[in-house]
């Protein structure tokens, strides 16, 4: 039995303004660095509606500027039951988001 490919992934913290758009960031721009052919889906919500539409934290833009990585763009959303069903990958950033 083969594994079923992975085609979407959600990163997942407590507000999204820091450490889960850093990984989506990040993890996008390795994905376009290695040049790969597939579409992939990404994306990064909270366990949290606090900082529903906000920027994320200006910190957490400024490590992304360090290492070439512009993540000013995203706003901050809550997780969804949708999402649940919609990603093949759901990644929690700490063990406190996971449950």
């Amino acid at each position: 039995m083969s594994a079923k490919p992975i085609n979407s992934i959600l990163f997942v913290c407590l507000g999204n303004i820091c450490r889960s758009p850093l990984a989506e960031g990040v993890f996008r721009a390795v994905w376009a660095e290695r040049g790969s052919a597939r579409d992939i889906l990404l994306d990064s919500a909270g366990t949290s509606d606090w900082e529903a539409g906000s920027a994320p934290d200006r910190r957490a833009i400024a490590v992304a500027v360090r290492h070439g990585v512009d993540i000013s763009g995203q706003r901050a959303r809550k997780v969804t039951t949708q999402d649940l069903h919609r990603f093949d990958l759901i990644l929690g950033m700490d063990r406190s988001n996971v449950a």
